[in-house]
């Protein structure tokens, strides 16, 4: 199912995709809220993650998807909700909670002047690891992350890379239920960004750990994520696999760009066309949704055409996840980032009153 809120859109259960091959929740969040003096961080957001899941949080900055993991994570208090990890009540239980996790954070927290292998064995040891357990699990997750030759390295000595590397496995040592990732490839370039996805995938799949994170990428959530949550203005817009949210769109998508924003007219004929399956108008911008779309170029331009609407540019793509962003939200991720980082300004502000 692809779960809308303020309404619901249908998909077959049995078109699901593989997060409906688990069945034992391991996480359950009801109504989770946070407010921050007048303003609602995160907005009565409600999920289930399977266990074995990769469940993504996807969504511009501040729209509440760090929010949303330190909650879970129990590194702030929810104002209001509720929410089980792992069996242990979020309220009730927090070091039970802190027991069955794993947290990598989004800005690096590594003593950059200990090596690898003290950074990790430091871990272990506010874990309660006994010695001989410690020097085993650093060795295999150090193996895990490939960072075996450079152990006795100080860390200032590594890549970005590499840290975030280490940070995972640091985060793996004392082999949790749950990994929370906050953006795990933040300000890595490209081909480390994909290393590090193979690491992510290789985890979840050899250590039995279901990883939540959070991505403003699109194509980190469609490479990584079982399910993912959009996420926008602290709430949860659309959730589903990544392949339905997709498909949920009806079609392909032909992109067109105008020299002038008033196109009433076009559109207007646009509406009434049977094949037309959804239009979505932003700026000088337009998005029609329609099945064989190269077939329908031609009588696209003919109706721009005599409706006075001069076309720029034309393109056509199979959907993505910016497609369903766009769809469900009304603007492009970027758009949102623009506006979020005001919101992000005055949240900060209203916290520091506190």
């Amino acid at each position: 199912m692809v779960e809308r809120y303020l309404g619901k859109v249908e998909v077959p259960s049995s078109t699901l995709g593989r997060g409906s091959l688990y069945s034992m929740k391991i996480i359950t969040a009801k109504k989770l809220t946070k407010k921050f003096g007048n303003l609602t961080a995160v907005n009565t957001i409600s999920i289930d993650v399977a266990e074995g899941e990769l469940f993504g949080f996807l969504g511009p900055n501040g729209a509440g998807k760090t929010t949303t993991l330190s909650m879970l994570s129990t590194l702030l208090e929810p104002t209001s909700g509720s929410a089980r990890i792992a069996g242990h009540s979020l309220q009730a239980d927090q070091d039970g909670v802190r027991r069955s996790i794993g947290i990598v954070f989004q800005d690096p927290s590594l003593d950059e002047e200990l090596t690898g292998e003290e950074n990790l064995d430091f871990h272990a040891r506010l874990y309660g690891m006994p010695r001989d357990e410690r020097k085993r699990r650093i060795r295999e997750v150090l193996a895990l992350v490939e960072l075996e030759e450079r152990a006795k390295a100080q860390v200032k000595t590594y890549s970005g890379g590499m840290r975030r590397r280490l940070e995972v496995a640091r985060g793996l040592m004392h082999r949790p239920k749950v990994l929370f990732l906050d953006e795990p490839t933040l300000g890595l370039d490209p081909q480390t960004r994909r290393k590090l996805w193979d690491y992510i995938k290789g985890l979840n799949k050899n250590e039995k750990v279901t990883v939540i994170l959070t991505t403003h990428y699109m194509d980190e959530a469609d490479a990584l994520c079982d399910r993912l949550a959009i996420i926008d203005q602290g709430k949860i817009v659309v959730k589903g696999t990544p392949s339905k949210l997709k498909e949920s769109l009806g079609g392909d998508v032909v992109s067109l760009k105008f020299e002038k924003e008033n196109n009433k007219q076009f559109i207007g004929q646009l509406k009434k066309a049977k094949w037309v399956k959804k239009l979505k108008a932003h700026d000088c911008c337009l998005d029609i949704t329609t099945k064989n779309a190269e077939e329908k170029v031609a009588k696209i331009i003919e109706l721009a055409n005599k409706a006075g609407s001069q076309v720029k540019s034309l393109t056509i793509n199979q959907p993505t996840l910016e497609d369903v962003f766009l769809h469900f939200t009304g603007k492009t991720i970027r758009e949102e980032e623009a506006s979020a980082s005001d919101s992000f300004r005055i949240r900060s502000r209203a916290w520091r009153r506190r």
